[in-house]
């Protein structure tokens, strides 16, 4: 018996990743796929006539077996995987999208969906089950059921080609990320660099039998050279490094992945009848078009560049006092401005990250947690985990019952890609009365505990750690009937919205004093550091700003128009960020051809909603600072009318519940030092 088929016998029914062997995956997905195929044979085979019930309720719970093994093996795939795991991806990819092509142009099926949605008027239904039957008719009309034959042909080989391109881009960054090595064998070289960054640096080195020290492209190897290391050729070499992944024209180049899933994505687009990707994806956000997109992004570029301007100006005239720099280039940038950042405030992430020592921050955010939705994280041993680094809880409320299984994985490692994020290993939902449970998980890479000192993290890795547990939270607080609705299932550019308002409460007094004390004397965090953390968090806002919409016009200039006539990524790429320009350009790197989030992740069409959750979180975090950063109503409201409610309702209602009105973009344009307070 395949242990993937059946359900798990484990605690919590937790997945048992130790007994899981890669051989197992394939026949589990083929076995799963078979269960799937005759659980939706049953719904279009039945002779009752079409209820809500029986179709729509029927199709949400099918595939629990298919969807539950998917979650673990490409969970897996990002944080543990290896080359018979990325080779099995390739093989199961295209029968998972030929599968969910088998569903959504199954004729049978969409005239049983078809007939209860036409009659949803005379339906008794609850809100959440109108978001269910829209959401499901949607599914069908937006992946070709009303197409001809041919078309709903051609529909499945752009899927199935979709779906191995984007793994393959993955594939080819993730190798990339892994071979590069910068070998130091001079101290000199590493002048500069913090001593826990050079120890880091020293234990790599040593753990590949190799004198000297080791430096990578992994973040939390990566960012402290850049941001400290003297030595400006180097800085330059790894920088370039970076910027070339997937970029060199070799086995591993991405250009042509990157241009054959934009031309694709555009023809998928059209075959379904809109104009293009964007036109197709933003019907389902709260921005509904891209031309809103284009008007956010370009309005907010309007308010940033004056500032983000006149930053590089100072820093480019900084540099040129300091060192005699005559252009600032890209290898500059992070250097001279933590160089001029601890000039103007006195701070430096090396006075702050012996009060962020990792342990204590997690029992930061539970506490805030705690205090905020009486949620208490209790460490288990008795569940089973995938990597001996991974951290597992049992999350209860203040009544004792069960919320969530929570597993937390912090270090770099090989078979982990690059960067951080939430996931979920089980969703939550309501099913005979019983109400299941999720098993949540936050994955970062930050810097691992050295001989000498604990993970201490820099400020950038406690808000990123605030951020992901913020999506947590979202996950673990679900509280819907169905699982296609339940905990992150929201539109994407209100995703952000729960992790971005978590980032708000590292900067507080009242939170930063629950944690933030020394590993050493346990002193807590001085009152002048926390004045200078504020003070400092709008420093070069009008660059991080440009760069982020930067990021979304470029997101926007793949999917937002015809790609078809693109032919040389680069030259486009320069096209698309010249309002946002402001370092010379490296020729050796590109961006698109590394940029995950739209060519692998789900962000195509959606990178503006970091910005645009942005003025969410900002405007409601106005709430809680207005009635108290830990008030219970503003809490309870917020968990109540957002955290718990999924895809249930439209994004802009739950806002407007729990805030009293729309959201205004003055708070975040305030926060950010943009305009005047």
């Amino acid at each position: 018996m395949n242990i993937l088929n059946s359900k798990f016998e484990t605690p919590y029914h937790t997945a048992p990743f130790s007994k899981i062997k890669n051989e197992d995956y394939m026949p589990a997905f083929l076995k799963a796929i078979e269960k799937a195929r005759a659980e939706i044979d049953a719904i279009t085979s039945s002779t009752e006539v079409p209820t809500f019930e029986n179709t729509i309720e029927a199709l949400d719970f099918s595939g629990e077996e298919l969807d539950r093994l998917s979650s673990i093996f490409f969970n897996l795939n990002s944080a543990e995987t290896n080359d018979e795991i990325q080779k099995i991806a390739q093989e199961v990819s295209p029968l998972l999208s030929e599968f969910g092509n088998d569903i959504t142009l199954n004729e049978d099926l969409f005239k049983r969906v078809k007939a209860v949605y036409d009659q949803k008027s005379n339906l008794d239904l609850t809100t959440e089950q109108q978001t269910l039957l829209d959401k499901k008719y949607k599914g069908f009309s937006r992946n070709g059921a009303n197409l001809s034959e041919d078309k709903k042909t051609r529909l499945r080989e752009i899927d199935k080609k979709l779906s191995k391109l984007k793994l393959q881009f993955g594939k080819n960054i993730l190798a990339e990320t892994n071979k590069y090595e910068m070998h130091l064998t001079n101290e000199s070289d590493l002048a500069g660099l913090p001593e826990g960054a050079k120890e880091a640096a020293q234990q790599l080195a040593e753990s590949k039998d190799k004198k000297g020290w080791l430096i990578t492209l992994d973040y939390p190897s990566y960012i402290p050279f850049m941001t400290y290391a003297d030595n400006r050729e180097l800085r330059k070499k790894l920088a370039i490094a970076a910027g070339a992944k997937a970029f060199k024209g070799d086995e591993l180049d991405n250009q042509d992945n990157v241009l054959q899933i934009a031309k694709l994505r555009h023809e998928r687009a059209n075959l379904l009848g809109y104009k293009t990707h964007a036109h197709f994806v933003l019907e389902e956000r709260m921005a509904k078009t891209p031309e809103t997109v284009e008007n956010f992004l370009n309005e907010l570029l309007e308010k940033a560049k004056p500032a983000a301007e006149k930053e590089f100006q100072d820093l480019e005239q900084f540099a040129k006092d300091l060192d005699g720099i005559d252009r600032l280039e890209k290898w500059d940038g992070s250097y001279y401005s933590e160089k001029l950042k601890q000039k103007l405030f006195s701070l430096d992430d090396e006075q702050l990250k012996p009060y962020f020592k990792l342990e204590n921050v997690i029992d930061g955010v539970f506490t805030i947690a705690e205090r905020l939705f009486d949620l208490k994280f209790e460490e288990i041993d008795t569940i089973d985990k995938y990597h001996e680094d991974v951290l597992t809880y049992k999350v209860t409320d203040n009544k004792g019952n069960l919320v969530s299984i929570f597993y937390a994985d912090f270090f770099p490692r090989p078979g982990k890609r690059n960067g951080a994020w939430m996931t979920v290993y089980k969703p939550q939902y309501i099913k005979n009365g019983v109400n299941d449970r999720p098993h949540i998980s936050n994955v970062c890479n930050f810097t691992k505990p050295t001989k000498s000192k604990p993970s201490l993290l820099t400020f950038n890795e406690v808000t990123t750690l605030f951020h992901e547990f913020g999506h947590g939270l979202h996950g673990m607080l679900a509280n819907t009937t169905y699982p296609s609705l339940s905990g992150t299932s929201v539109f994407w550019d209100f995703v952000e919205l729960p992790s971005q308002i978590l980032e708000n409460w590292c900067y507080e007094k009242e939170a930063l004093e629950l944690f933030a004390t020394h590993y050493e004397t346990g002193e807590v965090i001085p009152m002048e550091l926390i004045e200078k953390i504020k003070a400092s968090a709008t420093f070069h806002e009008g660059m991080q700003t440009l760069r982020q919409i930067s990021f979304g016009l470029l997101d926007m200039s793949w999917h937002g128009q015809d790609p078809t006539s693109i032919t040389n990524v680069k030259v486009h790429e320069l096209e698309a960020f010249q309002n946002t320009k402001l370092y010379p350009d490296v020729k050796e790197n590109c961006m698109s051809t590394s940029f995950s989030h739209i060519f692998q992740g789900g962000y195509s069409s959606g990178y503006y909603s970091y910005k645009w959750a942005e003025v969410l979180d900002a405007d409601a975090f106005e709430y809680f600072l207005e009635e108290g950063v830990f008030n219970k109503d503003v809490a309870e409201k917020f968990k109540d009318y957002v955290l718990s409610q999924g895809g249930t309702d439209d994004p802009m209602t739950l806002y407007k519940r729990f805030r009293g009105q729309e959201p205004k973009p003055d708070a975040l344009l305030k926060r950010a030092g943009l305009i005047e307070k």
